[in-house]
């Protein structure tokens, strides 16, 4: 196994771990659910953090929600395309949440990488934004003939509307994705 490889192996072995546990996860644990010794782990990362950034660098690359955004079949409805899309968005924040949480509550606060917070770094938030946008002109693009708005500019609305009522939805009034939906494609005003 190539150094690249085993160092890939070990992050997507370590990221339940680190959803789990947190910043606390231990050496002998990190081995175990890799299936290698705990000299292997410090031979693929030089310490503990070093994996820990690798694992976060992980959580926040969009690769897996841009693969299920193109498998959905474009000859479905528009609004049943935006609701699979918005559902894997919607998993992917919380992945990512759900790690960094974990890091936050067991005390890791830092992040070495003052690029990747900032998303100037290649494959940063910025990048990851562009390709998720991209993805989401695809779905619209069908239904050129038919939209207001250019799809680039409709992708961008959704996703503003997406994100932005996830973080200000409380549990008791959060909207389902297909009310998102509905309400993205048919507004706040009944029709009559």
């Amino acid at each position: 196994m190539s150094a690249e490889d085993r160092r890939a192996m070990i992050v997507h072995a370590v990221l339940p771990l680190l959803m789990e546990h947190g910043a606390n996860v231990t050496s002998s644990q990190i081995a175990r659910a890799a299936g290698i010794g705990e000299g292997t782990v410090f031979r693929a990362f030089k310490d503990k953090d070093e994996l820990f950034d690798a694992c976060t660098a992980e959580a926040l690359r969009p690769d897996h929600v841009l693969d299920a955004i193109a498998e959905i079949p474009l000859d479905q409805p528009l609004e049943d395309r935006l609701v699979e899309a918005a559902e894997a968005l919607g998993a992917h924040l919380e992945r990512m949440g759900a790690l960094m949480s974990a890091l936050h509550a067991s005390g890791r606060t830092k992040q070495r990488d003052p690029e990747q917070r900032r998303g100037t770094r290649k494959g940063g938030r910025r990048e990851s934004m562009a390709a998720i946008r991209g993805a989401m002109v695809e779905l619209f693009t069908p239904e050129q003939d038919r939209l207001r708005l250019p799809p680039e500019q409709l992708a961008s609305l959704f996703l503003t509307l997406l994100f932005g009522g996830r973080r200000l939805a409380t549990d008791v009034d959060a909207p389902t994705t297909r009310q998102v939906v509905d309400f993205f494609l048919h507004g706040a005003v009944e029709a009559g």
